[in-house]
């Protein structure tokens, strides 16, 4: 931005306002950073693609990012802070009522797309609606339950019943989401809407090159900036730059005379009194590069003369194995054999809300680290080594994330951002813009996959020979595990009784790739569904008995080698869509299936552990402290409910909290196991405190007292491993069918998702749990990619990047089915994974279905169903290395 400040007067929810601007500056980041109106957000940093920041400008809907000051002055704009008391209400008790909020970023915005539509007369169809959000990203719920809360919206205004959500309950009931209303109207702050007095705002220097020596920086003109505090870099950390989850081999700032990796290495950030002075700094940071030759290929980086990526780690970050029998000799005695290659793409989590840290010095010394990562106790052992300073330094809470699905797990800003603190002595926020979050944080693995599957003449599965390559780019980040969990899971839901599966990850420079919901399965599952579907042909049954005949039951053993004891709901799950799909073929549509396991619970070998404190605060609530994340997939209201079926107090008493007050750290919120065990941890502390209640004593007579629940899950086994005479990789699984039905044109028109969830806490949660998983499912399958060029994105266009919106999403129908898990909380396992794990297989069968052709890469850009679709770049866009 460049020019003289200008006064410009507008009408802000009734009120006059008078404002200093420069004439391109956007009307949000005046409502946002200038007047603290925070219920707006900012998903896409200007590209008006994301619809978060949206307001009314003269009573239509605008988005505010495309708004600039120059044309200002004289309108008027309405938030949702400038909406009545009476109608906020309506808003928040339909999304409650409806569960049509789960992570919030978007959430705000679809409501002042929605005020607007109802308020215009007629009865919109439901495909309308669709179309009338559009210009919106949700990237939790797939719409279905937005669309809902509309409908009772609708009705509403139209003289009908209010909704109604339900405020408190018990285990099994679908009570309101804890701080959902909050959420809905964007009063609920995320980190980049807390203020504090005297605080900074810090941009970070990227490096433009996936590989080059880093020769000279030079700060000296940024440092000379009116307004710009600090600048740092990698010679001003006083403790260990080197980070990372499994491996220290990522350096939160890249030093002179070191190289780059990849295109998302931090070489120096700015502090300063405003973001647009923090940008414009930015750009003054001169580097003198040298630029190298990058290692792109995962296959060339794995050959005997390639040189080393990264400095702390071999080029092959790992090779799981996994073999029972003879396969050779298997497959030579099967009756059909199928061979082929599949290939999997890139994919970026885009969370609606970037990557964010705010770092404030308190009185004491301490300096209180407000994160929005998966692990905030991992954050402060991280944090505390760059700073060279004991962890008992830093207080960490955590902000609910808008959004995670595994990207937030890694460490992105969080140590820059307290070195910026500490070397300051103010509060700093860093904020990255959607550009710079897409650059820098972990994606979903690439993978290139061979896999050759035999079965005798009645279709039942003999043998398996499996071959898995992974791109895990310039950071191990948990690539390995991922591979290692795409290993185990790479026979699918089916018996197998012989087996020979190598998976291989190795560095390149690429971005580097570790957790995405789904963590390596997804991949699989679309290979092995599809060497399935080939089968089924040549011994001539169709998709759902093939999968019938194979599918495991308990007593069967799974690939990684586990024999399975209990809660094995994949049965169920098929009789659950058994008609459906007979029907639909009956019909002469063109339909699919697929069936999908996911671990719950890392295993593997790990300990894990869950924590619980429960702390009464006077004489109607008690603080439930728990060391996982709540990031939109309902954890807290989870938790809640699990405490509040022990207690028999009502979930609204209890308050959720994540916080270094109590050491309650855990670890990463991922695996599918923040309800399995965090779940179990709620209710130990609760039995504790149950048990005061039950003496007669009253929460008021209880103010003070901390109740304790601990578990501990030491009893998985590594791959290879015995463990107490036995092989069990994982304490659970959930188990999936989905099918999926297109029209006469090839588009999908409808998915069946039957999942067993073990028990279903809150049914309504569930549902959208998974209804907003088939809605990334569909996404992986038909149009999300993020190809790289030289190790660079080739767009940050969220449209190219390919995120499905509204109008694109089918119909989908949830069925729940409750195989009780013995090792979980009231019998339920986690669900946040697994709903996009069967949905590229099943996708791929109708397609085959529809026109015959099999195809085994994705994303499947070149099939009706994605040409139907209205996101999404051209075929050849993607990389070929695979």
């Amino acid at each position: 931005m460049s020019g003289q400040p200008q006064t410009i007067t507008f009408t802000l929810n009734g009120l006059a306002q008078s404002v200093e601007a420069l004439a391109d500056q956007s009307l949000m980041e005046i409502l946002r950073d200038t007047l603290k109106v925070t219920s707006l957000k900012d998903g896409c940093s200007g590209q008006g693609q994301c619809g978060a920041c949206l307001a009314l400008v003269d009573g239509r809907p605008q988005k505010t990012c495309q708004v600039k000051a120059k044309r200002l002055a004289g309108r008027h704009v309405t938030t949702l802070e400038g909406v009545s008391d009476n109608e906020r209400k309506l808003y928040a008790d339909a999304f409650q009522a409806a569960a049509g909020v789960q992570c919030g970023f978007c959430t705000p915005g679809l409501v002042i797309r929605i005020k607007h539509l109802t308020d215009q007369p007629g009865e919109p169809s439901r495909a309308e609606i669709a179309e009338a959000l559009d210009g919106h990203i949700c990237r939790c719920t797939g719409y279905v339950k937005v669309i809902d809360a509309v409908e009772l919206i609708l009705a509403a205004k139209r003289g009908g019943s209010w909704p109604q959500p339900v405020e408190a309950g018990r285990v099994g009931d679908s009570i309101e989401r804890y701080q959902g209303a909050e959420m809905t109207l964007g009063t609920r702050p995320f980190v980049a809407d807390i203020n504090v007095p005297g605080l900074l705002h810090a941009v970070a220097v990227l490096s433009p090159f996936a590989r080059a020596l880093v020769r000279h920086i030079d700060t000296s003109r940024a440092k000379a900036l009116a307004g710009v505090v600090a600048v740092a870099t990698a010679q001003d950390v006083p403790g260990d730059r080197w980070v990372g989850q499994i491996f220290h081999d990522w350096p939160v700032l890249v030093a002179e005379g070191e190289e780059t990796r990849y295109v998302g290495d931090v070489i120096a950030v700015v502090a300063a009194d405003t973001p647009q002075l923090a940008r414009e700094a930015a750009e003054l940071v001169d580097v003198d590069y040298e630029e190298l030759p990058p290692t792109l290929d995962p296959g060339e980086a794995l050959a005997e003369d390639a040189r080393q990526v990264n400095p702390r780690h071999a080029n092959l970050l790992t090779d799981c194995r996994i073999g029972r029998g003879d396969v050779e000799a298997a497959l030579a005695a099967s009756a059909h054999v199928v061979t082929g290659n599949w290939a999997t793409q890139r994919i970026e989590h885009l969370f609606l809300e970037p990557e964010a840290c705010l770092a404030v010095p308190r009185p004491d010394g301490r300096l209180h680290l407000y994160s929005q990562s998966q692990g905030i106790f991992e954050d402060r052992k991280a944090v505390a080594a760059v700073l060279g300073e004991p962890e008992t330094n830093l207080f960490v809470e955590l902000v609910p994330t808008g959004g995670g699905f595994g990207g937030k797990e890694d460490m992105t800003v969080q140590a820059q951002t307290a070195l910026l603190a500490r070397l300051t002595g103010r509060p700093v926020r860093l904020l990255l813009s959607r550009e710079e979050s897409i650059r820098l944080h972990p994606k979903r693995h690439p993978m290139a996959m061979t896999y050759t599957v035999g079965c005798d003449a009645e279709g039942r599965i003999t043998a398996a020979k499996i071959d898995i390559l992974g791109d895990s780019g310039a950071y191990a980040s948990v690539g390995d595990k991922v591979l290692e969990r795409a290993a185990g899971h790479a026979c699918g839901p089916y018996r197998v009784p012989t087996l020979a599966i190598r998976s291989r990850a190795a560095y390149t420079n690429n971005p580097p790739c570790g957790a995405m919901r789904g963590f390596g399965v997804n991949q699989t599952s679309f290979a092995m569904e599809g060497a399935l579907d080939a089968l089924a042909a040549k011994v001539g049954i169709d998709g759902w008995e093939m999968r019938w005949r194979n599918g495991v039951r308990v007593g069967d053993t799974f690939s990684s080698g586990q024999i399975l004891e209990k809660s094995v709901g994949l049965e169920k799950s098929l009789l659950a869509v058994k008609d459906a799909y007979y029907a639909a073929k009956a019909e002469g549509r063109a339909v699919g299936i697929a069936c999908a396991v996911k671990n719950s619970g890392i295993g593997n070998g790990a300990i894990e552990t869950g924590k619980c404190r429960l702390e009464v605060l006077d004489a109607g609530h008690v603080g439930l402290y728990i060391g996982f994340t709540e990031m939109g997939q309902g954890l807290f209201t989870i938790a809640t409910q699990c405490a509040a079926e022990v207690t028999g107090l009502p979930s609204s008493a209890f308050v959720p909290k994540v916080n270094s007050r109590f050491e309650i750290g855990v670890g990463q919120t991922t695996g599918s196991r923040a309800t399995l065990i965090g779940g179990r941890a709620v209710i130990e502390a609760a039995k504790a405190l149950k048990e005061q209640l039950d003496k007669g004593l009253t929460l008021a007579d209880l103010v003070g007292r901390v109740y304790a629940g601990d578990i501990v899950i030491d009893d998985t086994t590594a791959p290879g491993q015995l463990k107490n005479g036995k092989i069990k990789t994982h304490t659970a699984f959930g188990w999936a069918t989905q099918v999926v039905i297109l029209d006469a044109q090839g588009r999908v028109a409808k998915v069946i998702a039957a999942h067993d969830v073990g028990r279903a806490i809150n049914p309504k949660q569930c549902e959208g749990q998974i209804e907003g998983a088939v809605h990334m499912g569909l996404g992986y399958a038909l149009t999300e990619q993020l190809p790289c060029k030289d190790g660079m994105p080739v767009s940050f266009d969220l449209r190219d990047i390919g995120v499905l919106r509204s109008i694109d999403m089918p119909e989908v129908e949830v069925i729940l089915v409750e195989e009780h898990e013995p090792e979980g909380p009231f019998g339920a396992k986690g669900v946040g994974e697994i709903g996009l794990v069967p949905t590229a297989g099943a996708v791929a069968s109708a397609l085959e279905a529809f026109d015959g052709i099999r195809r085994t890469r994705l994303p499947m850009v070149d099939s009706p169903a994605a040409r139907a679709l209205s996101v999404g770049m051209a075929d050849n866009a993607r990389e070929d290395w695979h």
